[in-house]
């Protein structure tokens, strides 16, 4: 199912393709070879002073890694998650030989940003989620005290959204996605003053 962005004026296919489903394929796998893509699109985002603080822990269907992942996660986030063909922790570094890591944790999302848009250049889908444990990641995982897990993505291919099997899940998936207006988000002058018309 596709849900394309509604702009004001014609952005990239990618990222107005990108959403969030939570219906998935539990058929479906993911490759060996996209896994790769994905992570190497990650690992080439933007860092600061390219300090890389960006790791994954990458768990696919059918693994125990797979299955430590899922344990983590929420049990709302569980109901869906279980169908993707890969899930992953986002873990951010802290700290280096040289001391503490400046924007780690927006490091870490320009590289997520990476990887669920490559996601969408394999036909994939992607949906990172905050309704995780930290706690248990870093005791499944063995983390070190300077990685700290931020989020949480599955990856996979789509599915029917009944497989969602409850209505509200299944209404919200059809549902027509949404954003604040550009003159609501960018300003020019002073605050408040919007930067472009109302078109």
């Amino acid at each position: 199912m596709r849900k394309p962005a509604v702009t004001s004026i014609p952005i990239a296919p990618l990222m107005a393709e990108r959403w969030s489903p939570r219906a998935y394929d539990a058929s479906a796998v993911v490759t060996p070879d996209q896994v790769r893509a994905l992570l190497e699109a990650a690992r080439w985002a933007p860092s600061f002073g390219n300090t890389q603080p960006a790791r994954y822990l990458v768990g696919v269907r059918g693994t125990s890694a797979f299955d430590a992942i899922l344990a983590t996660l929420n049990s709302g986030n569980q109901a869906w998650a279980r169908r993707a063909g890969l899930l992953l922790i986002g873990v951010m570094v802290t700290s280096n030989a040289k001391g503490d890591v400046p924007y780690a944790e927006y490091g870490l999302g320009l590289a997520s940003e990476n990887l669920v848009l490559q996601a969408v250049e394999l036909g994939l889908i992607a949906h990172q989620m905050a309704g995780f444990s930290p706690a248990d990641v870093r005791s499944s995982f063995g983390l070190p005290d300077n990685a700290e897990p931020r989020v949480a993505i599955a990856v996979g291919s789509p599915g029917d959204p009944s497989v969602l099997e409850e209505d509200w899940r299944i209404e919200k998936e059809k549902a027509d996605r949404a954003r604040i207006p550009l003159e609501e988000f960018a300003f020019t002058g002073k605050w408040g003053t919007p930067a472009f018309d109302g078109r």
